[in-house]
């Protein structure tokens, strides 16, 4: 048995915290650990290396804060020291304080620059810190000493995207992924960021390498619709819904089946995302859209004045809600819509026109007549049809009212 074997022996049988607390990390026992080195730390303060190892021991634990403090004294003891420099800025890493570990990990990284760790966490700081161009060089630094590092070439993947280059990114994202397929999920974030950049046609090829992803098979449906495929788009997004029935999943559904031509499987795909989320007013008002364009004017009606009721700023609801109340023959309904809408600050040809056909057949030919006539002025040749009709309407009603 060698000296320093008996040596460790002798130690641990004296009672030495310092050696059982050796052990102890060696063995993966990091709460003992941590206590045998914080005893330790107790009796000799000015112990440096103890200390070191029970913050290394605190972080093994995922107990950053306490471990950050003890790396910090151990600092202040021995300024510069590389391997609490690199294991604090790691720890403040985890603790999402990039700007705090940077300058560590800068000065860990110029110790020992053939090093890949140093390399690749400061390139990671300053990832988290916005400095994308910096991380791009720190990255490259780390992965000319470790080219299959998939944390690295994922993160560089990110550095490069951020600055606007996404299409060569790509090269990184499948990178990561190939050396290790943990990491193949990353891929969806790829997708994602040239969704952003607006390649389409990249995004896609992505979501369809992710045929059990319900996400993917969401975003590649709401893509195929985009690009003019309604009838691709359905054929995702059933899956989609099939898999994972949300109220966004079924409202896209529900608007592939709309370009599709198949209004009748989309208004129960809208009824029940509208239940899934009742205070959605988008769905509220597609819901009411189907069902008057199925002449179900009374739930029609309903629809929009819960839109309404939802958001009363709402300009389309409110829009919606009076022209189906004027198709139910509720005009006085109508105008007090319109009164709404006008007090929201909107206007319009096809509004002043539906108020004149309201007090016209309400027999309020007083009234219809200025109503025309605001109308004719905002139309001004927009609408010839309707133009002629108030006209005609106009002179109706003048005749009546001279009569009186």
């Amino acid at each position: 048995m060698s000296l320093a074997i008996l040596l460790a022996f002798w130690l641990q049988a004296a009672g030495d915290p310092w050696a059982a607390g050796t052990k102890a990390l060696e063995e993966q026992k990091y709460e003992e650990a941590a206590r045998l080195f914080g005893e330790a730390v107790t009796k000799t303060p000015e112990d440096a290396y103890a200390r070191f190892h029970l913050a290394l021991s605190l972080s093994l634990l995922n107990r950053d804060a306490e471990s950050a403090a003890e790396y910090k004294k151990v600092l202040a003891a021995q300024p510069g020291l590389y391997e609490a420099q690199l294991n604090l800025g790691v720890v403040l890493l985890r603790m999402k304080q990039p700007d705090e570990a940077a300058p560590l990990l800068d000065s860990a990284r110029k110790q020992k620059a053939d090093q890949y760790r140093p390399n690749y966490y400061y390139g990671e700081a300053l990832l988290a810190s916005s400095n994308f161009e910096g991380a791009e060089a720190a990255l490259r630094a780390a992965l000319t000493i470790d080219a299959k590092r998939p944390e690295a070439q994922l993160a560089m993947g990110r550095a490069v995207a951020k600055q606007g280059r996404v299409k060569e990114s790509a090269v990184w994202f499948a990178g990561a992924a190939s050396a290790d397929a943990s990491y193949r999920d990353a891929l969806l974030e790829l997708a994602a960021l040239h969704e952003g950049a607006g390649n389409r046609a990249e995004a896609a090829e992505i979501y369809k390498q992710f045929p059990e992803n319900t996400g993917a098979r969401e975003r590649l449906g709401v893509l195929m619709l985009a690009g003019g495929d309604a009838t691709g788009a359905v054929a995702e997004l059933e899956k989609a819904v099939q898999t994972s029935p949300t109220a966004a999943n079924r409202f896209a559904l529900a608007t592939a089946y709309l370009k599709a031509k198949q209004n009748e499987k989309a208004l129960p795909l809208i009824a029940a995302a509208a239940e899934q989320e009742p205070k959605n007013v988008e769905l509220r008002l597609t819901l009411g859209r189907l069902r008057r364009e199925a002449k179900a004017y009374d739930p029609a009606a309903r629809e929009f004045f819960v839109a309404t009721q939802i958001d009363p700023s709402s300009k389309a609801a409110w829009s919606e809600f009076a022209s189906t109340l004027f198709l139910l023959g509720n005009y006085q309904g109508t105008l007090a819509a319109f009164d709404k809408l006008k007090a929201l600050g909107e206007e319009s040809a096809a509004q002043w026109y539906l108020r004149a056909l309201c007090y016209d057949r309400m027999q309020l030919y007083k009234e219809a007549l200025p109503a025309y006539e605001k109308f004719l002025a905002m139309s001004d040749g927009k609408s010839p049809e309707e133009e002629f009709k108030a006209r005609q309407r106009i002179k109706v009603a003048k005749k009546i009212l001279e009569r009186r």
